[in-house]
């Protein structure tokens, strides 16, 4: 029998989603907050997200799927009410991407310096509005221009600072593309392609798998995928490879 959920999903995975609610058994509606909240850290993350939930009609569902992974633990200490909550077992949104968490850490280890794209982090990732004055990078300055940098801290400061914000790119060699195999055309593929380029970096394309996405909708939601909080329980992270369990609330 059919059943109702309520998803709510970060809008990197929009593109995904949108294709996996048209074919889902389930009627499912959508709502998706911005990319921006991974920028706030995880205690401005969970508080927003936590907001949303209050939010949903609990009478007029019978699950709420979450299209996040435990995000830097942005997911930690929600709760379910009076429907479960429905989380994939996952530490960021690559493995939703990539079908498995097994899958993701296989590539992870083989390519330890891959950068990911995807068609949501090219098209929405990169949206300068989502760093608003509560975000880590405004807080901590990461999100100036040179000159900004120049104007406040002076020219040697300025070239000291920007030099070791360079250094959190320094660890990449690679750009990963994930193609899902939803986009329109090949534009993603190729501003991923020029990024790698422009960097000297190497480039991978990965088919990725909308499996562990469609799953998350249509179900079955087993205990190795999936973590299914019942009503009066939290999510806690826990630490091992299931990443995620329930705790009483």
């Amino acid at each position: 029998m059919p059943q109702r959920l309520k998803l709510i999903a970060c809008e990197i995975l929009y593109r995904e989603f949108c294709a996996a609610v048209a074919r889902s058994v389930h009627r499912v509606d959508l709502e998706f907050l911005p990319k921006g909240l991974h920028d706030l850290g995880s205690p401005g993350m969970n508080e927003r997200i936590a907001a949303r939930l209050a939010e949903v009609d609990e009478a007029a569902y019978d699950a709420v799927a979450m299209g996040y992974a435990l995000c830097s633990n942005g997911l930690v200490g929600l709760a379910a009410r009076s429907i479960p909550l429905v989380v994939p077992r996952a530490h960021d949104c690559i493995t939703l991407l990539l079908g498995s968490k097994e899958r993701y850490l296989e590539y992870f280890r083989s390519q330890p310096g891959a950068y990911f794209k995807t068609s949501g982090w090219i098209e929405r990732g990169d949206d300068l509005e989502q760093l608003s004055g509560e975000s880590i990078q405004r807080r901590s300055r990461m999100a100036q221009s040179y000159d900004e940098l120049v104007e406040r801290y002076g020219e040697d400061n300025a070239r000291f600072l920007a030099e070791q914000l360079g250094e959190m790119t320094r660890n990449y060699s690679r750009i990963a593309y994930i193609a899902m195999g939803i986009e329109p055309d090949d534009r993603f593929e190729r501003e991923a392609r020029d990024l790698a380029a422009a960097r000297g970096w190497q480039f991978d394309r990965l088919a990725g798998d909308m499996g562990l996405i469609q799953r998350l909708l249509d179900g079955p939601w087993d205990d190795d995928a999936f973590l299914v909080v019942p009503p009066g329980h939290r999510i806690a992270a826990s630490f091992d490879d299931r990443i995620l369990r329930a705790e009483p609330a």
